[in-house]
This record gives structure tokens, C-alpha cells and sequence, in this order.
């Protein structure tokens, strides 16, 4: 008998940002049944602006990689991640949610190019956490939030930093900690498990390329190493992340009535396609990477030396 789980790209339209954050709303009104959607609303909406060139001060989002489908991508697996928990036992406040959720719609906000500014936005790759809590903070201040609202995404946000010492960041709270793992945890779930992941990783390397990041060699080295990428992105799951991963099956499982973590999974099947790209004689993966016709419309950004 064939197996009826569902592959996790056929559960939402991730294309649509409405479809996903009216599922995001779902599943916390599965949480918190009487839940004000508002603040998380006009967040959202905020964001699509913001990405769009239509939030004063900022010019549209330039970056392919790190763009708009990314952040819904992070903002939703963020809200399951959360509701997987919940399903365990873990008490979330109804102030833990909305913070953690706003700090999944603006972690990567550092790309955008205040008016004036020179860009590209990829150039400032190795400091957009920095930049993304520096607009947060205003954000959060126009928006009338308090001073320990924006301390509290701060941590939450940091945790998406792959070369953080999260030990060493001074958490409010224990829900403060967890939601600050949950978004690392998230914001890898959520662009891996990305049906054109792999499509998409040579608008990844242009943007490392642009911002002068060490030792990623040429665009096929790139792709040889994504196996040993996601191998430490495994490892950091486990140990500085403290396993929160697990909690994404409990969601599938309550949502979707499949016993499995659906994110993990896509990985999977896209890393094992990928090793079998790489064990065929080919000095451009490009070719065998078809989906969306995301190669075939990719424009090459130049990189200059």
C-alpha cells in the first residue's frame, strides 16, 4: 500500500502570503483559542511593505535568496514549531507568541536598504542580524511596544546566528530561551525544507559572493559542501538549539494527522537528490535542477572583485 503522508509543500500554498498567515493564525488560535490577532496582522502587513519598497525609509528587498517567501517560510514553521510544543505540554503566554512571531517576521530585515543607502542588500550578509535588531528596535518603538518587548525579541532573534553562542546570551526567561532556539530552529526548517532549495542555493552563494564571505570557493564547491551543511545543521539541532526540532512532529501529528516531522523530511529527499547530482560527472549542478524553472529564470549577479 502506498503511503498516505503528505509531503509538507502540499499542505499550504507557501506562495501565497495570505494562505500562510492565515494558517499561522490557525494554529495559534488552536493554542490560545481567544488569541488578538491584531498586533501579528498588522506586523505581517508591515513586512509585506517593507519587502515590497512600500515602508517609509526602505527601498524594496533586493536579495533572492533572503526574500520575502523566505521570511513566511521562517514566520510559519516558527508558529508550528511553537503549536508542536504547546501539544507537549509547554505553556506559552499569549506575549511569548507575539513576540516570538514578531521576531520571526523581522529577523532577516537587515537586508532591506534604508533610502540612500547603497546596496546591494547581500553585501551586509555578515552583519544583518545586527541590522535586523537595530530597525526591530524602532519598529517595536513606533509600534508601541515597551523597552523589555524589544530585549526580548533581541534574544529571540540572536538565535539565528550560526556563529552565536547562545549559552552566553542572557535570556529573560525560560520561555524566552525556548522561543529564541525555536527561531534558530526555524529559520534553517524553514529555506531547507524550501521545495527549490537547491534551486535557489546559487542565489545564496552570489549573495556570500557580494558580501565577501571566506573560503566558499566556486558554485559547484558550494554544492558539494550543502550535504555537510545540513550534517551541522543536524548536530546544532541537538546541541546548542537543545532539540527543539522534535516538537515539529507533534504538530504534524495534531494538524495533519501524520506522525512525522514533514520539514526533516523534505530535507532529506532534497539532500539524497543532491548526492545523487554529485556522484554524476557534471561541473554545473544547474542542469539537473529543474523545479519552478527557478534555473532556467535565474539572473546572474555580478560579482565584483
Amino acid at each position: 500500500m502506498a503511503s498516505m503522508t503528505p509531503q509538507i509543500s502540499t499542505l499550504v500554498d507557501m506562495e501565497s502570503p495570505q494562505n500562510v498567515l492565515d494558517e499561522a493564525k490557525k494554529i495559534v488560535f488552536m493554542m490560545v483559542p481567544e488569541f488578538d490577532a491584531g498586533r501579528i496582522n498588522g506586523a505581517f502587513l508591515d513586512v509585506l511593505r517593507l519587502f515590497d519598497g512600500r515602508y517609509p525609509g526602505y527601498q524594496a528587498c533586493d536579495t533572492q535568496y533572503h526574500d520575502l517567501k523566505h521570511t513566511t517560510d521562517t514566520f510559519l514553521a516558527m508558529a508550528r514549531i511553537v503549536h508542536g510544543a504547546a501539544v507537549t505540554g509547554q505553556t506559552f503566554s499569549e506575549r511569548g507568541i507575539v513576540l516570538g512571531l514578531i521576531s520571526a517576521l523581522l529577523h532577516d530585515s537587515g537586508y532591506l536598504l534604508a533610502d540612500g543607502e547603497e546596496g546591494p542588500g547581500a553585501r551586509y550578509t555578515l552583519v544583518h542580524i545586527s541590522r535586523s535588531i537595530a530597525f526591530m528596535d524602532g519598529y517595536l518603538e513606533a509600534r508601541g511596544f515597551s523597552k523589555e518587548d524589544f530585549h526580548f525579541c533581541r534574544n529571540i532573534l540572536h538565535c539565528t546566528g550560526l556563529d552565536v553562542e547562545i549559552d552566553e546570551i542572557q535570556f529573560a526567561s525560560h520561555e524566552n530561551e525556548l522561543l529564541g532556539k525555536m527561531l534558530g530552529t526555524a529559520d534553517l526548517l524553514g529555506q531547507m525544507a524550501d521545495r527549490t532549495y537547491l534551486e535557489k542555493l546559487p542565489f545564496l552563494y552570489d549573495e556570500f559572493k557580494m558580501a565577501h564571505v571566506k573560503g566558499i570557493g566556486s558554485e559547484l564547491d558550494f554544492f558539494r559542501n550543502t550535504p555537510k551543511f545540513f550534517d551541522m545543521t543536524k548536530e546544532r539541532f541537538r546541541q546548542e538549539l537543545g532539540g527543539v526540532n522534535q516538537y515539529m512532529r507533534h504538530h504534524f501529528r495534531m494538524r495533519w494527522g501524520s506522525d512525522e516531522d514533514l520539514y526533516m523530511s523534505a530535507i532529506e529527499r532534497s539532500m539524497a537528490y543532491l548526492k545523487e547530482i554529485l556522484e554524476r560527472p557534471t561541473d554545473n549542478c544547474r542542469t539537473q535542477l529543474r523545479r519552478s524553472g527557478v534555473i532556467r529564470n535565474l539572473e546572474r549577479i555580478r560579482v565584483t572583485p
